[in-house]
């Protein structure tokens, strides 16, 4: 009781210093630093402290003249209630950015352990459906065992290229960074160097660089090549389409995973492309010398990589960026086409991470999608994200759920028109601020109910006949593709809906 009655006390006193002017007036002095209210470059009607600047003269009890710079008449007076004392920080952070990220696999940089030596063969996960003379077969792999490495390869079938025409090269400065921040950032300038991935730089381009913080305590080591970007030619290679390579899973007995190694980083970059990619750190210049991540047209590049790897496999072989599947009805095919499809990754350089592969299963995670053995269901994982997804406040928030729990349309029944409310909160003209209605909130809990009930769709046999049903209504229109099984039972395939709006803006009739 006596530590509570010190601490109400404390607090009073603190609260009558605020509201006392000349309590406040009188704590500040000539030559005092000071933060102080001024109004915001893009909204003058809000304001927001900045500082510290030095108190010149005081005026009367509550006003003070301000030195805001260097310059003699870059002077103003300042109320009391406008000001507060400064306390420098001994830790800022300034190159912090972005959003907290669960735990998990990290595409981009968790960099180093796991990279410092090669990946043993005997860490790839095997499918328990395999017998004990299948899993010996497994070891018919140790060919490529220095395939297998932690550490990522070098390819030998193409460089990464920037175009940007005749544009001068852009030079950013760099961000401020302090304490823990530069720490991090210095660990992770080291571990790339010793990669070999990047190089010291004299190049006119220069990028900054940000790290952005995780939940586990890490940093992601990220390059803004916003302006990079804005003038780089597009590359116009296509990407392929997630459901037709899910439909190609989906009947398989037996699929294989691999995953490679920093897939990014073994494509080489030319050397115009080096100087264009420098990034600039307080510890100096530096440029890569393999692919970076967030490059404009750096997919395209990856994806014309396996394309051109798994030329003429297309019939077992699959791949999204350095996601590959090798799919087959039985096991001695489904060996075969493993060796074929690692033959070729060898020849062309690349290594691949062990920890992440997955032999001879019958049912894996790829693309955010569990498939195998006929059947298309999403992943666990990503519908528990949609179903803890909190009520959006902005129009921006609201596009995020609509495109999370869209990606998983194919599952739910007349989503377009359960889908509406929401969807008219991201019409133009909408306020960016968005209202959540009753009617959106039972709209988002319908959505979740769909997905979290576990949905599972068939998969597709294009030798068989589909069964198409339709409905349609003054909020959408609704279709449902089904086949029939063995037993002449109808399962369906994929739902399909659109609502009046979108098949208006489409030309539908």
């Amino acid at each position: 009781m006596g530590l509570a009655r010190e601490n109400l006390t404390r607090a009073q006193k603190k609260q009558k210093v605020w509201y006392d002017r000349r309590a406040r007036a009188h704590a500040y002095a000539t030559g005092d630093q000071v933060m102080v209210l001024i109004p915001v470059r893009k909204n003058k009607l809000q304001a927001a402290w900045e500082g510290p600047f030095k108190i010149v003269k005081q005026l009367n009890e509550v006003n003070y003249v301000v030195k805001l710079s260097n310059r003699a008449h870059h002077r103003r007076v300042y109320h009391v209630n406008m000001m507060k004392p400064y306390y420098a920080r001994g830790n800022v952070v300034l190159a912090m950015c972005g959003h907290w990220e669960e735990q998990g696999d990290d595409p981009l940089v968790d960099l180093f352990p796991g990279t410092r030596a090669g990946s043993p063969l005997e860490t790839i996960p095997l499918s328990d459906q395999l017998t004990p003379a299948q899993q010996a077969e497994i070891s018919k792999l140790h060919p490529y065992r220095r395939l297998f490495y932690g550490q990522p390869g070098c390819t030998n079938l193409t460089v990464h290229r920037v175009q940007t025409g005749l544009h001068p090269p852009i030079r950013c400065s760099p961000f401020r960074v302090t304490g823990k921040t530069a720490q991090d950032l210095e660990r992770e300038v080291r571990d790339m160097l010793a990669l070999g991935v990047i190089q010291t730089s004299a190049s006119p381009w220069a990028s900054p660089v940000v790290l952005v913080p995780k939940k586990d305590g890490s940093v992601r080591f990220c390059v803004d090549y916003r302006k990079l970007n804005a003038i780089t030619v597009s590359d116009a290679y296509p990407m392929p389409r997630p459901d037709e390579l899910l439909d190609k899973l989906g009947g398989a007995r037996y699929l294989t995973t691999m995953d490679l190694t920093k897939g990014y980083w073994q494509v080489p970059l030319d050397a115009d492309a080096r100087l264009k990619s420098a990034f600039i750190t307080p510890l100096g210049l530096y440029e890569f010398l393999t692919l970076p991540f967030g490059l404009k047209g750096a997919p395209a590049t990856f994806q014309r990589l396996v394309d051109q790897l798994l030329r003429g496999m297309e019939s077992f072989a699959v791949a999204y960026i350095d996601d590959i599947c090798v799919f087959s009805q039985t096991w001695e095919d489904h060996v075969s086409q493993v060796r074929q499809v690692l033959d070729r990754l060898q020849g062309a350089g690349l290594t691949v991470k062990a920890e992440k592969c997955k032999v001879g299963m019958a049912e894996v995670s790829y693309l955010g999608h569990w498939v195998g053995s006929g059947r298309l269901k999403p992943e666990p994982a990503k519908v528990e994200v949609i179903r803890d997804w909190p009520a959006p406040h902005t129009k921006k928030q609201v596009q995020a759920f609509i495109g999370m729990a869209g990606y998983y349309r194919r599952f739910v029944p007349h989503f377009s028109a359960i889908a509406t409310p929401i969807t008219e909160l991201c019409k133009k003209g909408k306020p960016d601020k968005v209202v959540w209605t009753e009617q959106c909130l039972e709209a988002s809990r319908v959505l979740k109910e769909a997905l979290v009930s576990g949905p599972v769709l068939a998969n597709p046999d294009f030798d068989k006949p589909f069964v198409v049903f339709t409905d349609a209504s003054d909020t959408g229109l609704g279709a449902v593709l089904m086949q029939e099984d063995e037993k002449w039972e109808r399962h369906p395939i994929v739902y399909l809906s659109q609502s009046p709006w979108a098949m208006l803006w489409n030309g539908s009739p």
